[in-house]
């Protein structure tokens, strides 16, 4: 007589571990896949949207496009320029270290919805290749894992961003540094714990850390190296 309840119970039990292990699958499966779908398809929409914009603009070079000074020299603040249109792309990064086919777009703002298009600028930071510190946001995990490589970074690595009139290359300064998600100084115009000493033109990538966990960022800084217009044609940097 006992033995029917429970098995009744047991098959209950197993019956829902079941599910709730489909559940999880599911779960992962999109995680993994739609989102990365759906990323892919958004960041390539984004692209094209740039290009088609730019295609009806002078190819004028941008105001901060100007050779980077020398270490030893203190470079000279850049003038006041207005910010971009909070969700709208305004340009697109490359980094070769994490392959040929490697491009994001970058959008203006870091909120959830924004970065799953792509990248996202830290409003308040400065543009590509001005006097500060231009500072980008993106997925290590999901939405088409943009940073998935991030570790990968070394001392010297290009990352090459165009807003349509220039190519602004930066060097990697340093291996990618590990921090809480509270500490903000890491986007200050000088960072601090970078190994800048003063004023520069400066960019920062952040991501997430672990992996698939958001405790912690992984940060990596880099100075501008130099820049060309889009008419010359793509850096050398995207071969070395």
């Amino acid at each position: 007589m006992r033995a029917g309840p429970l098995r009744l119970i047991v098959r209950t039990l197993s019956e829902i571990c079941v599910t709730a292990g489909a559940v999880i699958v599911l779960f992962v499966a999109y995680l993994l896949l739609w989102t990365g779908v759906k990323a892919a398809d958004a960041s390539a929409g984004e692209i094209v949207r740039l290009q088609e914009e730019w295609t009806r603009l002078p190819l004028e070079p941008s105001p901060s496009s100007s050779p980077p000074p020398s270490p030893s020299t203190t470079p000279a603040p850049s003038a006041p320029s207005r910010g971009y249109e909070p969700g709208k792309p305004f340009a697109v990064l490359y980094i070769p270290r994490f392959g040929a086919d490697w491009d994001w777009p970058v959008l203006e703002g870091t909120s959830a919805g924004t970065l799953k298009k792509g990248l996202g600028h830290y409003p308040g930071s400065a543009r590509p290749g001005e006097t500060g510190n231009f500072a980008v946001a993106g997925h290590r995990r999901t939405y088409g894992d943009p940073f998935k490589e991030f570790p990968r970074l070394r001392p010297g690595d290009a990352v090459i961003l165009t807003d349509g009139t220039t190519w602004f290359t930066y060097r990697v300064k340093r291996e990618s540094f590990r921090t809480v998600p509270s500490d903000v100084a890491v986007i200050e115009p000088v960072p601090r714990r970078s190994g800048f000493d003063g004023p520069g033109r400066y960019l920062t990538l952040t991501t997430c850390d672990p992996e698939w966990g958001s405790s912690h960022r992984l940060i990596v800084w880099a100075y501008l190296d130099g820049t060309q217009p889009v008419t010359d044609g793509k850096p050398e940097a995207f071969h070395s």
